[in-house]
């Protein structure tokens, strides 16, 4: 027999002696007899032990008549003790110990209890108030159990605090004689079944089970908090500061595992607004941490409407809490020990891809560690994928890489879905090609740079890349944006101003924090089209709009500073920007106005190879003066002219189409110079 099974026999000894203990006094108090206030302890005999035991388990029907009642309640009440002086002690004795009942209380959960253990409680409560009241009462509870005392009844006192006892009042009817009824929670613990109260399961995940060994950063974190916590008289709330939630979570459920806890997740925007619901729901987990071994772990990372319910909640609980957030918590009513948390270093990452990918992983390590900054769990459940497909694992891996790390970009950028393009789809000087195919290369060499040749830990400013393309409208700065993220099978997401910027002081702030917290991660880059909108100069201040505007623009300045991914700024406005951000920009790349030569070779790459073409003439077409742009919504109109007429695409169709688009740059045109350059095609 083990332990757990002798605890709950001696656990049933108990219970079935207490029930026999009330059944006697209730039946006493029924036929008007005065109750002993104090019983005496006598020698308990074997005989009798084994008696009450059967008595009480082979459900025994309690004689009409007592030829010794208040001795046959002594026994009983003799019993219990010697049933409760055992280690572990019964549950109702370990219950009342942690919440404090005394012996009254305790006695009087028994008694409502009692009502669902014991069928013939009601009758025998019936009979005792004299009525055709088949429930346990305070009025009764006064008169039947020993040394009774009214502050029992106050909400203030743990019967009612913990809400171990339902009170049934309807309106008018005297506290003291409403029903009561122990809580089903409650009376399962007393049974023995621990589980959480089903109350708290709709708030309730729990967290995963610490499985993985943690990387060794994240190792002396936990070591930190369980010495932390073994080491205190009370329990502080551990305050768990960082970006990357899942490594938070996975330090949570290593402190937990030591400290044999089961922690579970609660999310800050699950607390109820009422602050009546949100008091029963603190009260309620309050109680559960202290009948059963758990910890809570409170997701408040994105919460700022929340905030008022998590402070208030945090107030009103006393047990074990990890407050995971992304910032500093402004003030709390409990000690608390902050721990800050990072995901794993990059040289842990590496070290961690090393171990999962074998050696024969070659250089695939030390790339995937240099591009994306992952978590323990993404990393374990990304290596899984190496070898599903017949694709080699590599690739496989880098693309899910990019699929974990895609940020939550949804309300603040638009993701770019990037075409097959090439660099040949690029129409521009050497000079500006070979610009561009550096910002790829520094990102694909970060690693090797920064971590192998030691300059990172010299630098903690500047670790990302930043280029500005600049050029007139048309010229190729979003094509280019794209090309440089289909070679690297990065994410590109172009900002979208108008959900950036806000009216509303600090909230455009908080948007850029969003922006640029989400794309961290390393698998996406930053494409600001109209980069002068947010990144203009700073003005004189002369009012408190000029300042709050300032700000906003010191705040980028910063976090662009502190950026460690791709972020491409495009503008036709280059002066306009703030001289600040030149200095932070790693590269500048000009986008020409194209010549003749690259107007004819962006004519030739404008139609598709599906298209059917007739006669077109790229050298004359190129004397047009338009920017590549404008010549790509050219060769557009004119497929859509061409399969209006059911033809094929001709010079007549795109001199028509040539036509509409200077009209929408509002270009003259220049009817001799027109009909020189269509010469064949056009007539007057």
């Amino acid at each position: 027999m083990n332990d757990r099974t002798a605890w709950h026999k001696a656990n049933d000894a108990y219970l079935s002696a207490a029930l026999l203990w009330l059944r006697l006094r209730l039946q006493r108090l029924a036929e008007g007899h005065r109750l002993p206030s104090e019983p005496a302890a006598p020698p308990v005999s074997r005989g009798f032990w084994n008696r009450a035991k059967e008595e009480a388990i082979q459900d025994p029907v309690v004689p009409a008549r007592l030829p010794d009642p208040t001795g046959q309640i002594e026994q009983a009440a003799a019993v219990m003790r010697k049933a409760a002086d055992v280690e572990p002690p019964p549950a109702l004795v370990i219950l009342s110990r942690r919440l404090g009942l005394g012996p009254f209380e305790e006695q009087i959960l028994l008694l409502c209890a009692a009502m669902e253990l014991d069928t013939r409680i009601g009758s025998l409560c019936a009979q005792a108030q004299g009525d055709s009241r088949p429930y346990p009462t305070f009025a009764l509870a006064l008169a039947l159990l020993e040394d009774p005392v009214w502050e029992a009844l106050s909400p203030e006192r743990p019967l009612r605090h913990w809400r171990l006892i339902e009170i049934n009042q309807p309106a008018a009817q005297p506290l003291t004689v409403s029903a009561l009824r122990a809580d089903e929670r409650v009376v399962s613990y007393l049974k023995g079944l621990n589980y959480v109260d089903d109350r708290l399961t709709p708030f309730l995940t729990p967290l995963a089970e610490a499985s993985d060994e943690l990387p060794p950063t994240h190792q002396r974190q936990v070591d930190l908090i369980v010495q932390d916590l073994q080491a205190g008289s009370s329990v502080p709330m551990v305050h768990l500061l960082g970006a990357d939630v899942a490594s938070k979570q996975a330090v949570a459920s290593h402190v937990g595992a030591r400290l044999e806890l089961e922690v579970y997740r609660v999310s800050a925007d699950m607390l109820p607004g009422a602050w009546a619901e949100l008091e029963t729901l603190a009260r309620l987990w309050q109680r559960e941490s202290h009948l059963s071994p758990v910890g809570l772990y409170l997701d408040a990372h994105d919460a700022e409407k929340e905030l008022p319910a998590v402070s208030r909640f945090l107030s009103r609980t006393s047990g074990l809490v990890f407050l995971d957030t992304r910032d500093p918590w402004p003030q709390s009513a409990r000690d608390v020990l902050t721990v800050e948390i990072d995901r794993p270093s990059p040289d842990e990452q590496r070290a961690l891809w090393r171990t999962l990918l074998g050696e024969a992983a070659g250089t695939a390590p030390e790339r995937l560690a240099g591009q994306f900054t992952l978590s323990q769990s993404q990393i374990h459940r990304v290596s899984g994928l190496g070898t599903r497909e017949s694709e080699p694992a590599i690739d496989r891996m880098w693309k899910a890489c990019v699929a974990a790390s895609r940020p939550r970009l949804d309300t603040l950028a638009q993701r770019l879905e990037v075409k097959s393009l090439s660099w040949d789809d690029l129409v521009l000087p050497q000079e500006e090609k070979a610009l561009l195919r550096q910002i790829m290369d520094q990102v694909g060499q970060r690693h090797h740079v920064y971590e192998t040749w030691g300059f990172g830990r010299r630098m903690s400013r500047g670790l990302g890349i930043s280029a500005l393309f600049t050029g007139e409208s048309g010229t190729g700065k979003t094509l280019a944006a794209e090309v440089i993220a289909g070679e690297l099978q990065l994410n590109l997401y172009r900002i979208d101003l108008s959900q950036v910027v806000s009216k509303y002081i600090g909230e455009t702030e908080k948007n850029l924090r969003k922006l640029f917290d989400a794309a961290e991660d390393g698998g996406s880059i930053l494409f600001f089209d109209e980069a002068d909108a947010l990144f203009g100069k700073r003005s004189e201040v002369k009012d408190s709009h000029d300042r709050y505007a300032n700000i906003e623009i010191n705040y980028l300045l910063q976090r662009m500073d502190a950026y460690r991914g791709l972020a491409i700024l495009a503008t036709n406005m280059k002066s306009a920007l703030d001289t600040a951000f030149m200095r932070r920009l790693r590269f500048v790349v000009n986008f020409p106005f194209p010549g003749a030569p690259e107007r004819q070779r962006i004519w030739a790459r404008a139609f598709p190879e599906q298209a059917e073409i007739d006669g077109l003439d790229y050298a004359r077409l190129a004397q047009l003066n338009l920017t590549g742009g404008s010549i790509q919504n050219i060769a557009v109109n004119a497929a859509f002219l061409a399969a209006r007429a059911d033809s094929r695409i001709t010079m007549s169709l795109i001199a028509e189409a040539v036509r509409g688009e200077f009209r929408k740059l509002d270009k003259p045109v220049n009817e001799a110079d027109f009909r020189m350059l269509f010469r064949d095609v056009v007539t007057v």
